[in-house]
């Protein structure tokens, strides 16, 4: 019986087990296939249905069928990328692919890893590696029928992937989350993408594991450089027909790195770990690397799985400007704190009236949630402080700094963000300048001199100091930690580095924390002129609001940063019975107010005139202590309760039980002024 089946050396490859003696039609058939490998799939189906023609039976063991029929799949997709790769610039699917239209070696990129099925994407970053994974997902589902599709991915940017998603093609997503045991019935989706992050896949492994998975991504695929660690060896064990890393480092210096990531895709293609790094590295007679060899031969073993742009090799593709919106999910101390501010924005907003000193408590209550969007210590000061945005950022620099010919112009709003800041720089013992506002005027341009003269000086850091007057053309990557009131000022950071004379595309990296008011931010930064909103800048230059109608204009624009819609214009008739329901909640109010500062002087006046019957307190010692200490407890927890109206007065609310109290209430002061009048 003829038999083919799988022989495992470097690379899995198929083989004829043939016996001995062959009739002379068999023999003229297969005999030149003997003891050799087979790459041409097709040739041998053609020659095992002659076979079967002529009444031999043929044997084909089961992973040599998963192989072979592996094989046919990507030879017909081979043949669509051949077409597609011959001129990326002109194909149809640049704009028929993707609701976005793709630059063309972005479109080369997705058919070299179609085409391959499991590869390695190392761009630089920049190039667009997510856009070009959600391509070859798409590809693949109308060239290979995948329907499910894995995204492993830091949990920085989870959400980064959906939005991504969403904004490049209509296929649903579903993004792991919550608790372990909620999280186990999520995998089991209809959803064509799911997406979970590095540390779920160790926790969620036997969920996963019941999936059967088209396609698995993994995004910033370095960092399963620790290949004995249990997260990367329960990563490696995931099972897809199809596979793509993403990384943005130039793993040809990272040999530790490299060997993880193809590992995943193929673990044959490198061979056994101490072949591999006696082969490429060079050490000393301790073991110490010293250095790599035969980069070249490996370069070559890598050419069908590994593709790497960078920058320089595309920059007449480029666009002269790109922008990034990072989506960083906050961490749970920074919520607690922004959304107990944000509490008394909407108490504040929700008042009929807005005065001037509310103003100023908004001002104070939008920075502090502003602030906490980067980091609690900037709110609390109490350090170290949490801030998802600072760990964002670190990766960030890993990212960025791996490629030498990065300059990094760098904006926040605080100071205090700077500080926390450089110890990210320092670590990595990176060249930066910082100027602020309290760098002199005139050793300003000696800083700006450092960066654009010195190729060691990787990173300018600055406030909104740096943002006017200042030529940085040296920088091609821009980063906004944080969003402004004003749209202007972010577009004056960019103008920095992004204006005559660059020669350089421009990168540029907008961070925002989602759920705080940094979402709601970046859609009313999309306003050319927001001087109302500006306003509530503690830092603004505006310094007058109309109270007729800048007030209610401020309140529309407040209500849509945090989150209502904006209503309808009214007709006349209507705002002038608006008018008058004001005028009269104004007078009830009027009112009220003197009712309850009158109602306040009655309560002093009777707590005055109790004190006076009461006996007075013993002369002891003890007993002094014990009063004292009383009303220090009372006073605090009244104090809790109190709250300050605009003048700084103290107000404290009673909440009567029902309308009887009040019925009591009222007799009882009918009859003791019946009983002053009769006297």
């Amino acid at each position: 019986t003829v038999g083919i089946h799988v022989q495992y050396r470097d690379r899995a490859a198929l083989r004829l087990l043939l016996p001995e003696k062959l009739d002379s039609k068999t023999r003229e058939m297969l005999e030149d296939l003997r003891g050799r490998d087979i790459d041409d799939v097709s040739d041998l189906l053609r020659r095992i249905q002659g076979l079967e023609r002529q009444g031999r039976s043929v044997n084909i063991y089961p992973d040599a069928e998963e192989l072979i029929h592996r094989r046919l799949l990507l030879e017909r997709i081979a043949r669509r990328v051949a077409e597609i790769r011959i001129e990326p610039e002109s194909h149809r699917l640049r704009r028929g692919l993707l609701k976005a239209e793709l630059l063309p070696y972005q479109l080369d990129g997705i058919a070299f890893a179609a085409g391959a099925g499991r590869a390695v994407l190392a761009d630089e970053m920049g190039l667009g590696k997510t856009i070009q994974a959600i391509g070859v997902a798409e590809l693949l589902a109308r060239e290979a029928g995948i329907s499910k599709v894995l995204v492993v991915c830091p949990a920085s940017v989870k959400s980064q992937w959906r939005s991504e998603i969403r904004r490049f093609c209509d296929r649903d997503c579903q993004l792991i989350s919550g608790s372990i045991a909620s999280r186990g019935a999520q995998y089991a989706n209809d959803c064509f993408f799911t997406v979970c992050n590095y540390e779920q896949v160790l926790r969620d492994i036997l969920s996963i594991e019941c999936v059967k998975w088209d396609l698995i991504i993994l995004d910033e695929g370095q960092r399963i450089k620790n290949w004995e660690a249990k997260t990367s060896r329960v990563i490696k064990g995931l099972r897809s027909t199809f596979a793509l890393v993403l990384s943005g480092t130039p793993l040809e210096n990272r040999l530790d790195e490299l060997y993880s990531v193809v590992q995943f895709i193929d673990d044959r293609r490198l061979g056994p770990a101490f072949r591999f790094y006696n082969r490429h590295r060079i050490v000393d007679e301790k073991g110490k690397v010293l250095g790599y060899k035969n980069l070249g031969d490996l370069r070559e073993n890598l050419r069908p799985v590994l593709l790497r742009r960078t920058r320089e090799s595309v920059r007449q593709q480029l666009p002269p400007r790109t922008n990034e919106i990072v989506r960083i999910t906050p961490t749970q101390e920074q919520l607690g704190i922004h959304d107990s501010h944000m509490w008394i924005v909407n108490r504040i907003t929700r008042k009929k009236f807005l005065t001037e000193m509310d103003l100023l408590r908004l001002q104070k209550h939008l920075l502090m949630c502003r602030m906490s969007a980067n980091s609690t210590f900037l709110v609390d000061k109490q350090a170290p402080g949490y801030s998802s945005k600072l760990e964002e950022l670190d990766n960030l620099f890993d990212r960025l700094f791996s490629e030498e010919n990065r300059k990094v112009l760098l904006f926040s709003e605080w100071t205090t963000m700077l500080d926390l800041i450089e110890p990210l720089l320092e670590k990595r013992h990176l060249r930066f300048v910082r100027l602020d506002g309290s760098v002199p005027q005139k050793l300003r341009q000696g800083l700006v001199h450092e960066f654009k003269n010195n190729p060691e000086c990787r990173l300018f850091l600055t406030t909104n100091a740096g943002s006017t007057g200042l030529n940085l053309q040296a920088a091609n990557t821009v980063i906004n930690v944080d969003l402004p009131w004003n749209p202007a000022v972010l577009e004056q950071r960019i103008a920095r580095a992004y204006r005559m004379g660059q020669e350089q595309p421009v990168q540029v990296f907008v961070l925002v924390t989602e759920e705080t008011i940094e979402e709601k931010l970046l859609s009313t930064l999309s306003a050319k002129h927001d001087l109302a909103l500006a306003a509530l800048d503690a830092e603004s230059d505006v310094d007058q609001v109309d109270l007729a109608g800048g007030i209610e204009e401020l309140r529309r624009r407040l209500e849509v940063l945090l989150g209502a819609r904006p209503v309808a214009p009214s007709d006349e008739s209507l705002h002038r019975e608006s008018e008058l329901e004001v005028r009269v909640a104004a007078e009830h109010r009027a009112r009220r107010e003197k009712l309850a500062l009158s109602g306040g002087h009655l309560l002093s006046a009777a707590f005055q005139f109790l004190g006076e019957l009461l006996p007075a307190p013993s002369n002891s010692s003890g007993s002094k202590s014990a009063a004292n200490s009383l009303a220090a407890t009372l006073k605090q927890s009244f104090s809790d309760l109190v709250e300050h109206d605009e003048h700084g007065r103290p107000r404290l609310s009673f909440v009567l039980p029902d309308a009887t109290a009040l019925d009591g209430l009222t007799n009882v002061l009918a009859r003791l002024i019946a009983r002053t009048e009769s006297a």
